[in-house]
């Protein structure tokens, strides 16, 4: 029989053992020298990188849309716990649309193993589409051109193209607003970029077809102060209906020289025309700087709801417009970057759930051939068209609306509109 005197010793011998082996337990969920568990699986982040032009002549545009991306992804890291739990790590850069600096950001991406890139214009995603092809690095432009995606590699459009913008236009035109007798008469007026050549591609494709003569074609830049000359030529060739495509701050200014003109009695030729613009510019931005009565009349596409429609992503998105970029509240493209942001990381999630292995090999390719290349009805929140890939066309959502400006507000004409693919024979 035990004594008690044995039981007392007994107890205290299991105590200290109990003591001792905690740490050699505890050991066995790291190193036991503080250092990560070697065996616990490690949610590493996910790389991605986004340029924008913050500074320079597009960045009236670049600002609202660089804190819509990153307001979004902020969102998905600090609310939505990353894409399953795994932080975006976003490597982001302001290329102050200036093509050379476009080039050393690409080249800094792909140095840093991001799994895919983004950028925000036709006209910084062109400079570096081809060292992005040939490095097999996936990447998509929220505004885009047809020259991007055609022929279709590892570049993506998130929405319609310049384009599609001047095609839904000139149905929208022929079908609702043309009244008189044989051809309209068109002038296109076109930034001296991928954003106006863009609208031009699709013009020189469909025109004829539609019923459309094309009577003047003129381009001007970023930072033009008054195209009054151009406009008097155009005016001379009597054209029913003038089609902008370009960036808020020149179609503002060409809008203000259309009113001018028309309101000069000795050049009456302007009178009673339609103007259409396309969606890089026509945004609550352009009718700030225009003057609510220029741009009242003013018809345009545009590829997202408007702010305060009733869709699942308006009330998260204003809440972070709110709290930290109120400037941007009204403004469309913080709408199109916010849809960007969750863009991203649904890639990234598709990519994850379908890349065999999951997570630890996630790679470029991977993040391609199974999140992007995998992407079907996605409705990036109702904030803009569903999103699907179909094989060789590269635009994801291929939605727009028709808007008009009244009263100083950007007013949707019609529903939905699915642009359809056009072959533009590029090589």
């Amino acid at each position: 029989m035990i004594s008690k005197n044995w039981l007392s010793k007994l107890s205290v011998i299991s105590l200290i053992l109990i003591l001792v082996g905690l740490p050699v337990l505890a050991a066995g969920c790291g190193d036991g020298n503080g250092d990560p568990d070697p065996t616990e699986t490690v949610k590493q982040p996910l790389k991605v990188g986004i340029m924008y032009p913050q500074t320079g002549a597009a960045a009236s545009k670049g600002q609202p849309m660089a804190a819509g991306v990153l307001d979004a992804i902020k969102y998905v890291n600090e609310e939505l716990d990353g894409v399953l739990g795994h932080e975006i790590q976003v490597v982001s850069r302001d290329n102050a649309y200036e093509s050379s600096r476009a080039t050393t950001i690409i080249n800094e991406f792909i140095s840093q193993n991001v799994l895919m890139f983004t950028t925000q214009a036709s006209a910084m995603m062109t400079p570096v589409m081809n060292i992005a092809n040939e490095a097999g690095l996936p990447g998509f432009t929220v505004f885009s051109s047809p020259n991007i995606t055609q022929p279709a590699q590892h570049i993506y459009a998130q929405m319609p193209d310049y384009g599609d913008g001047w095609a839904i236009f000139a149905k929208y035109y022929m079908e609702n607003v043309w009244q008189g007798t044989g051809k309209p008469k068109m002038a296109l007026m076109l930034l001296n970029n991928p954003t106006g050549s863009g609208a031009k591609d699709a013009a020189d494709k469909l025109a004829a077809d539609l019923g459309i003569e094309i009577v003047d074609i003129s381009t001007h830049t970023g930072t033009t102060s008054d195209e009054t000359t151009a406009l008097t030529t155009i005016a001379s060739k009597n054209p029913d209906v003038i089609f902008i495509s370009s960036t808020p701050a020149p179609t503002s200014v060409i809008i203000k020289n259309i009113r001018t003109l028309q309101a000069n009695q000795a050049n009456p030729r302007l009178t009673g025309i339609t103007i259409g613009c396309g969606h890089a510019s026509f945004t609550s931005e352009m009718i700030a700087l225009a003057g609510a009565a220029n741009a009242n009349g003013v018809l345009g596409v545009f590829p997202t709801v408007s702010w305060g429609d009733n869709v699942a992503g308006m009330a998260k998105m204003t809440e972070y417009v709110n709290q930290y970029h109120p400037a941007y509240k009204d403004n469309m493209d913080y709408i199109t970057a916010w849809a960007e942001g969750l863009l991203i990381a649904k890639i990234l999630e598709t990519a994850i759930q379908n890349t065999p292995g999951g997570a630890a090999n996630l790679t470029p390719e991977n993040v391609e051939k199974y999140g992007i290349q995998m992407l079907s009805n996605y409705d990036v929140s109702g904030l803009h068209g569903p999103v699907n890939y179909t094989p060789g066309d590269n635009r994801l959502s291929k939605a727009m609306r028709v808007f008009e400006v009244a009263g100083g507000a950007i007013i949707p004409k019609t529903d939905w509109i699915n642009a359809v693919y056009i072959d533009y024979g590029f090589s």
